[in-house]
């Protein structure tokens, strides 16, 4: 058998691969939170449990209503999004003329209470959610195997994000998006509603978040956990590639998930932290982020 400094190629396949679908929510999730910050100005802490939402609502679907997997893609996200929309209208709208601290204040202690709400209703213990018929198997490339689910995360987590990149940044909603959060009077003069933007943008941003909770839902263990374990890094994520930056946050996500995923293999030790190890060397070098500008 092959091998690269002494590991096995096939092992090696593997760990891209699944960095590759790490990096994929990753991606999703950054770029949520990417959309939120550069639109709203808000560090949306609540981000991680949105996510873990997103995950629920689809076990919940399955599980006390028969809804399947591919109409909980859609349910779950707008579920979410409204509920979103319900935080920004009633409470984030306060905020945005106070300093960041206040709006990360409120979305942690939001993240607490969803948190809280399905951990006093299912406990921390994993739920299994099954994939769905389609995408059982996986396709033979020659060089390795590889599952049909993780093709599928990695494509439609591509194909949302590269989306999401192309109307915020080559279209005129995006256009008056960027106008709405640099100078919301002017375009409020222009005839936009702007607070119907912002309220959109942030039940978009976590409906990204939720997208990414079902597509996580059948690659492991649903649980209230799931997205404190997880907003840590993706926070790592956004600050790499630059607060508020689209393309930053996709590109840094893919990126910094291979990374990990080779690093699992050459020094398993530091796989935990190498995403933090990076993140100190970039903002030493560029605090902005590698793809944030300058002020």
């Amino acid at each position: 058998m092959t091998e690269i400094f002494g590991v096995p190629i096939q092992a090696l396949y593997g760990q891209l691969m699944l960095g590759l679908v790490n990096g994929s929510f990753y991606a999703v999730l950054s770029l949520g939170l990417a959309v939120i910050f550069g639109m709203l100005n808000i560090i949306n802490f609540a981000h991680g449990a949105l996510y873990m939402a997103g995950a629920m609502l689809a076990w919940m679907g399955m599980e006390y209503l028969g809804i399947g997997y591919w109409w909980m893609l859609v349910l779950a996200p707008i579920a979410v999004g409204l509920i979103g929309i319900a935080i920004e209208r009633l409470m984030l709208q306060w905020l945005y003329k106070l300093d960041h601290l206040y709006g990360l204040l409120l979305t942690f202690g939001l993240a607490l209470m969803i948190e809280g709400l399905f951990r006093d209703l299912y406990g921390v213990a994993g739920q299994p959610y099954s994939i769905p018929e389609a995408l059982l198997g996986a396709f033979n490339l020659g060089f390795m195997y590889l599952p049909k689910y993780r093709a599928w995360v990695i494509l439609a987590s591509l194909s949302v994000c590269l989306v999401t990149w192309f109307v915020i940044e080559k279209t005129r909603l995006g256009a008056y998006l960027r106008a709405a959060t640099e100078n919301p009077q002017l375009t409020q003069a222009f005839g936009i509603n702007v607070p119907l933007m912002v309220m959109l943008t942030y039940g978009f941003g976590v409906g990204l978040a939720a997208f990414a909770g079902v597509l996580a839902a059948p690659a492991t263990q649903i649980s209230p956990l799931m997205g404190s374990n997880l907003i840590i890094v993706v926070f790592a994520v956004v600050v790499v590639g630059g607060m508020g930056s689209i393309l930053g946050s996709i590109v840094t996500g893919l990126g910094l998930g291979v990374i990990e995923g080779l690093t699992k293999v050459f020094y398993p030790e530091a796989s935990s932290t190498v995403v933090f190890v990076i993140m100190a060397i970039v903002l030493l070098v560029r605090p902005a982020g590698l793809f944030g500008r300058e002020k």
